[in-house]
């Protein structure tokens, strides 16, 4: 029988009736103002900051108020199915964690990416390893036990590196790879600017780099000997500024579902197809690349319409789990969590995430029983209204 992720309410106000509140917070306002109090100043600005005056950051959460849930009575709701078939894998939820390439800072014991793991395993939501790791990814992918795991990449401008990368995930057990197309070169980021802080140049999140066997042989010295050399060949290999003439090198590297990530046209989404993609993945990074843009939620349906049936992930924007019952009303097959997640793990290492998410499945699950749409494919672009905008305060 599906989960039925409400029944987490239940569990709180029983809990409550003994005297035991939730040991952390509910809304994502509280859970973000904590979690910034707890994480040191440069991880602080990496993870909440965003590219500019961080409009586009702001605009990926106001999208989601343009939209409102029409609900629907009488429709037999009691029971609900939240359970989604994604890349031959039948899952719970159509929640996943997005990738955070300092996600292992983010922890407080500096091992976050075990820890996500971990929160993945306990809640069947599936998890995108970010190649920017405290951990190698031989010892993340074990940590996500039944639950399968995806690998992000950030493709390098040495091939055999990204081949290698490709097939150590493959070798772990990922059962995708995600390649992320639109941070070859990092965006203008006054936070970080302001704190001269990028974690990489100070030789955080490069397990992965620093235990590849292609990585390695390239140095004149170990790591463990050098390891401002290390940083400076990273430094020099990172960004690949990949072209459309690379998809059919991308798609020879591997078996596993191939997904391009940072699509947002159609037409780019057309020409992934035609290249043998088996999913995109809508997003603008959550903001933390390119201010100006178009919030990622109001490409969705552009991108859902030229993906023709492709499964599309979607991320930006997404605080709540009415947030992500929107998104999903718009087409993506599946919707990923960025900060709150990392704002959970913050807070109370694998225990906060789990928190974190199933206090946005309880929501959506919630919500979808109350507003009368008990299984995703219930949830369709006429399940929305446009919301007439309110006046600035």
């Amino acid at each position: 029988m599906p989960q039925q992720f409400g029944d987490y309410q239940l569990e709180i106000y029983l809990n409550g009736m003994q005297g035991v509140l939730p040991e952390y917070p509910m809304a994502f306002a509280e859970l973000e103002a904590r979690a910034q109090s707890a994480l040191p100043p440069s991880v602080r600005s990496y993870v909440a900051g965003g590219a500019g005056d961080e409009h586009t950051q702001r605009a990926n959460v106001r999208a989601f108020e343009q939209w409102g849930l029409v609900p629907r009575m009488m429709v037999g709701a009691k029971d609900r199915d939240l359970s989604v078939e994604l890349f031959g894998h039948r899952l719970p939820s159509p929640l996943f964690m997005a990738p955070i390439g300092v996600i292992g800072l983010c922890a407080q014991d500096g091992h976050g990416d075990l820890a996500t793991a971990r929160a993945s395993a306990r809640t069947g939501v599936p998890m995108v390893a970010s190649t920017l790791s405290e951990d190698p990814l031989e010892q993340v992918a074990p940590e996500l036990g039944d639950t399968p795991g995806f690998f992000q990449l950030y493709t390098p401008t040495d091939r055999a590196l990204a081949e290698s990368l490709v097939y150590r995930a493959e070798a772990a057990g990922f059962q995708g790879i995600v390649v992320t197309l639109d941070t070859w070169i990092t965006g203008w980021r006054p936070r970080d600017l302001g704190s001269g802080n990028f974690p990489q140049l100070r030789g955080h999140a490069l397990a992965n780099y620093t235990s590849d066997p292609v990585f390695r042989a390239a140095l004149p010295k170990p790591p463990e000997e050098d390891p401002a050399g290390a940083v400076m060949r990273w430094a020099g290999i990172f960004g690949n500024p990949l072209t459309w003439d690379d998809l059919p090198w991308l798609r020879s590297l591997t078996s596993l579902p191939l997904i391009l990530k940072g699509i947002s046209h159609p037409e780019d989404v057309r020409r992934a197809r035609d290249g043998g993609v088996d999913g995109v993945y809508c997003s603008n990074h959550g903001g933390r690349q390119a201010n100006g843009g178009l919030p990622a939620l109001d490409a969705l349906p552009g991108v859902v319409e030229a993906a023709d049936g492709l499964p599309v992930l979607f991320d930006s924007g997404v605080r709540s789990g009415a947030d992500a019952v929107k998104a999903l009303a718009l087409g993506a097959t599946a919707v990923g969590i960025g900060r709150p997640y990392a704002y959970g793990l913050a807070l109370g290492g694998t225990d906060g995430i789990v928190h974190v998410l199933r206090s946005l499945l309880a929501e959506a699950d919630l919500i979808m029983a109350v507003d009368g749409y008990p299984t995703l494919a219930d949830l369709t672009p006429q399940s929305l209204l446009r919301v007439a905008a309110m006046p600035s305060t």
